[in-house]
């Protein structure tokens, strides 16, 4: 397996670690081959939303998860398809994923939108770290350990209002339609009302003239 690493990636060996550059020799070494990856870890991130009540739905988006078995199980849970158990439908939900997942977290997000309307939405970035182990294939004790940063996101669905100031805050979007719309039907309306009151006042104008 080739290794390919970003050129801001931090290198550790047995004994060292540090900094290297696109151009190290041991960089140009390990991208030749002959490492296999032993080792993936992610470092825990911290909810980027503080004060969410127990019981919020986290749905953690990998790379190889497949949208249909996301979607079905959390579409289960917001709705109130759990009322066999005794249980009502959940109030939020929380799509999580880093890396390579991000898309895939935001297209989740997305087809919840659209399939249940009217919910509220905090979109939160940051990086989480990521270490991976590689070993040599050709035998001996070389060991290669790679320091990355990983772009992350977290999306906050609610059926509940949010706050608005909240930073990454997305209203409904039957509500930005109405903001977008309503000054155009409320014009409508009250020309419709005029054209209206005017066409009683007329025949009225007419006879009295008569």
């Amino acid at each position: 397996m080739e290794l390919s690493i970003d050129p801001d990636a931090r290198l550790s060996v047995p004994g060292q670690t540090a900094n290297v550059s696109a151009s190290s020799p041991l960089l140009k070494q390990t991208n030749a081959g002959g490492f296999k990856k032993v080792c993936r870890i992610e470092e825990e991130s911290t909810c980027p939303f503080p004060g969410l009540p127990a019981g919020v739905l986290e749905m953690r988006v990998k790379e190889g998860s497949k949208i249909r078995n996301l979607m079905g199980f959390a579409m289960a849970r917001m709705q109130n398809d759990a009322r066999d158990a005794g249980q009502t439908g959940l109030r939020q939900v929380v799509f999580t994923g880093s890396g390579r997942a991000v898309t895939k977290t935001i297209t989740c997000a997305e087809i919840m939108k659209r399939k249940l309307g009217g919910l509220h939405q905090i979109t939160k970035l940051q990086y989480k770290g990521l270490r991976e182990v590689w070993e040599s294939q050709e035998g001996g004790d070389s060991e290669v350990t790679v320091h990355r940063t990983l772009p992350s996101i977290s999306i906050l669905l609610s059926k509940d209002p949010l706050d608005p100031l909240e930073p990454g805050y997305q209203p409904p979007e039957n509500s930005l339609w109405e903001e977008r719309n309503g000054g155009e039907a409320s014009q409508t309306a009250e020309k419709r009302s005029v054209d209206s009151s005017e066409s009683l006042t007329e025949p009225r104008a007419k006879r009295v003239c008569l």
